[in-house]
């Protein structure tokens, strides 16, 4: 069912015209006659009817008229208004609203166990699908949310330890909260809802298995610093080596220069203040 606006005109005119009916009632029935009660009664009774199609409409609101069962429209622009007497109205925010899921408990692509939680900005832009399409929208809303969620959770792996590329959902919050939209809008489109955002709040690996994926994070950023020193050490050694046999300084045989390799490496590399060694003797 799609939204359309209902018949509605000025309700300061309305009043206007109820004030007449009333006039035009006390007027017919001072004339006496039974023509004039009739017509007085008549105009009473319509006056009073017409009491009932008055409806006030605030900012970002919308009313949805229903006659006996009917759709007849929805009432949105802000204002007074009289429309249909005796149609039942019944409110639609259209309002901007939060939603924040629960933390969930969910496997991510490669099993691990994780929580997760997102937040979800949303407002109704077709009231007759939130009012008929679905029994409760702002209900559904919820439970696609959680739904969408526990999706996206377990399509992409909670990060990676090797560069074999692809998303995750720590190294692309970006990515993760635009598919986790598109995801969301595809099934609130029934229930006439836009998602303006979704984006994640929480995100961490289950208790059982956080220090042991702790351990293995740091001794990834352990092994990856390593290699930076040692790579950062040959570039030193190789320069220093190049330096003394350039400049003349000290004559190097392959020995010699294995020896100083071996020296500077471990005065490089090695954590602790590196403890000289004075040779007083020859190497050979």
């Amino acid at each position: 069912m799609q939204e359309r606006k209902a018949w509605a005109f000025n309700g300061f005119v309305g009043i206007l015209l109820v004030l007449l009916l009333f006039v035009m009632a006390g007027v017919l029935g001072s004339n006496g006659g039974t023509g004039g009660i009739v017509g007085a009664l008549v105009c009473l009774l319509l006056g009073i009817v017409s009491i009932t199609g008055f409806q006030i409409v605030q900012p970002n609101q919308g009313y949805v008229v229903m006659f006996f069962g009917r759709y007849l429209g929805t009432l949105r622009q802000d204002g007074f208004w009289w429309t249909v007497p005796f149609s039942l109205r019944k409110k639609v925010s259209m309002r901007v609203r939060n939603f924040h899921t629960s933390q969930l408990k969910v496997n991510d692509v490669d099993g691990n166990p994780i929580e997760i939680a997102a937040v979800i900005v949303f407002n109704v832009v077709d009231s007759a699908k939130a009012m008929f399409d679905v029994d409760n929208y702002e209900r559904f809303v919820e439970i696609q949310s959680e739904i969408a969620l526990r999706h996206i959770a377990s399509y992409y792996p909670y990060d990676t330890m090797d560069d074999q590329g692809g998303y995750t959902l720590r190294a692309n919050p970006d990515e993760i909260a635009e598919q986790l939209q598109l995801d969301l809008q595809h099934r609130l489109a029934i229930a006439g809802v836009k998602v303006m955002e979704a984006r994640l709040t929480h995100l961490a690996y289950s208790a059982e298995i956080a220090h042991a994926m702790l351990q293995r994070q740091q001794a990834t950023a352990i092994l990856a610093a390593r290699a930076k020193i040692v790579e950062g050490a040959v570039g030193m050694v190789q320069m220093a080596i190049e330096k003394l046999q350039s400049e003349g300084v000290v004559e190097l045989d392959e020995e010699r220069k294995a020896s100083m390799i071996n020296n500077l490496m471990v005065a490089i590399v090695s954590e602790r203040s590196a403890q000289p060694v004075v040779n007083a003797g020859s190497l050979y």
